[in-house]
């Protein structure tokens, strides 16, 4: 059986790899800049809702894909929870072959576009790169070029179909179209399965359409994956709470072999403190539904939702920076980040917190709130903030925020969000009560197959993790797919 690291090395020496290869010499690759991304102008984008990241244009795409020096040990591989092969589609890049870049990228990635925009390269494949690990020096801009691929396939018209196996005839179920459910359905139609995505809401895409801004992520660049997907065989079904709308025993008698739940973790996080539930107090899910999924700011549309000139949101993760950066653009005046550890404990991307800079937000790092008040209506009106220190680390490793003795104030605001967190959904585990949870209700699974205790259920992605990244869900849902696949042919 060839291994992993014999395949890569044949790969690489392919006559048009080491034609390639040879073309530039390394020390040329090496003293090349990294390709800065363009992007709206801070001010303008401030208050537009189009996506801030502009992409590369062809040449800078070559010209960035040319930094890379197609190591013979392709360390960024292994940072990539989805393992693309990396070297393979940037080489396709430098080569101007961009259509083949695209199309070795969806081998194993249901969601280039979508990965190539959300994703944290910096923190995973970019950190293995060698120019991270060896030179000190800028990585080369991986994510940056798995978004070209994709985007110049779907400007091209020329979207490729990836192959699937004959169909076997057997039914699996997927719960919930997040990245989770999406990669895992790709996977399996890909295998020859007949796969049914079960949606609770009335749109296709979870956490992609609900949670991320237009902004950041565009809904067409989803929609146009999930269109892939349907081309693959893969069925949707919207409006489908699985358990209430059919029970798990009713999908089972329609002939369902095997279940994935990817269904996320949608139960927000609230602090419980005094007054949090006083009118202009949104959980930052429910806020970027109304706007995201909901159209709350588009025209023909009646769907609610409140605007403020002060607002502050609470958390400092990347929903809490899509959920500030969002009222900077529905016109708050002052948009505030209010968060309890210092700016080096912020959890967000760099680039998210750098671009919210840019956009005016404000930080007030080293704070929490411990009360709201309201105005005669019953809507927020001030907050009661208290000054907060690191002292020792706690269990995630940062150091842990403590309360300073007599340091509260009052801060005007008129809309808060809180952004601290999510729960899974308990509903799955009450429409399977023999289901085993962890006690933060997270379902518990084999990590290597990402099996259940019932035989026929698997699982991945924040109701598994209680709250990750896309790819670290779509990574889930992959291992899911071949835990599914094993199963069912060992009792076939």
């Amino acid at each position: 059986m060839t291994t992993l690291s014999e395949y890569l090395k044949a790969e690489r020496s392919q006559p048009w790899r080491e034609a390639l290869r040879k073309s530039v010499k390394a020390a040329e690759r090496t003293q090349r800049e990294r390709v800065k991304m363009p992007e709206q102008d801070a001010i303008v984008r401030a208050g537009n809702h189009l996506e801030v990241n502009c992409g590369l244009s062809e040449e800078q795409a070559v010209g960035e894909a040319a930094r890379c020096l197609d190591c013979a040990d392709p360390t960024c591989i292994s940072g990539c929870p989805v393992n693309i092969n990396i070297p393979r589609f940037i080489k396709y890049i430098e080569g101007r072959q961009f259509l083949e870049a695209a199309r070795s990228l969806k081998e194993t990635n249901a969601l280039p576009a979508v990965c190539g925009r959300v994703c944290p390269q910096e923190e995973q494949c970019e950190s293995k790169c060698f120019y991270t690990q060896k030179l000190k020096k800028p990585a080369v801009a991986i994510g940056n070029l798995e978004r070209f691929a994709a985007d110049y396939e779907r400007s091209s018209g020329k979207i490729s179909v990836p192959e699937v196996a004959p169909s076997n005839h057997i039914k699996v179920a997927v719960v919930g179209s997040g990245p989770a459910g999406l990669a895992a359905a790709g996977d399996l139609a890909k295998a020859g399965y007949e796969v049914t995505v079960f949606e609770a809401l009335h749109e296709i895409g979870g956490v992609l359409k609900y949670g991320i801004p237009e902004f950041r992520l565009p809904n067409i660049i989803v929609d146009v994956e999930i269109e892939n997907l349907r081309k693959m065989g893969v069925s949707f079904e919207t409006n489908f709470i699985a358990g209430r709308t059919s029970s798990f025993d009713e999908l089972r008698a329609e002939g369902f072999k095997a279940f994935f739940i990817g269904s996320g973790a949608g139960l927000p996080n609230f602090m419980n403190i005094p007054g949090e539930n006083r009118i202009g107090i949104y959980s930052s899910n429910e806020y970027l539904t109304r706007v995201n999924l909901m159209g709350a700011t588009q025209a023909g549309f009646d769907t609610p939702v409140l605007s403020g000139r002060n607002v502050a949101v609470i958390g400092g993760g990347n929903t809490a920076m899509d959920s500030v950066r969002t009222a900077k653009r529905l016109g708050a005046e002052r948009a505030v980040i209010v968060y309890r550890r210092s700016m080096d404990e912020m959890p967000a991307r760099k680039e998210e917190i750098h671009h919210a800079q840019q956009e005016g937000i404000q930080f007030l790092c080293l704070h929490n709130p411990v009360e709201y008040l309201a105005d005669e209506k019953g809507r927020v009106s001030q907050m009661r903030l208290q000054k907060m220190e690191l002292g020792e680390p706690d269990a995630s490793g940062r150091r842990r925020p403590v309360p300073m003795k007599g340091s509260e104030f009052l801060m005007d605001v008129d809309l808060v969000v809180v952004s601290i967190g999510v729960s899974p959904n308990p509903l799955i585990a009450k429409a399977l009560p023999d289901l085993e949870t962890s006690k933060w209700g997270t379902l518990t699974v084999n990590q290597d197959t990402m099996q259940t205790n019932i035989p026929d259920i698997f699982a991945g992605g924040d109701i598994v993790r209680g709250g990750a990244t896309v790819i670290l869900a779509m990574g889930d849902g992959r291992k899911a797919a071949a835990g599914i696949d094993e199963t069912i042919m060992i009792n076939d």
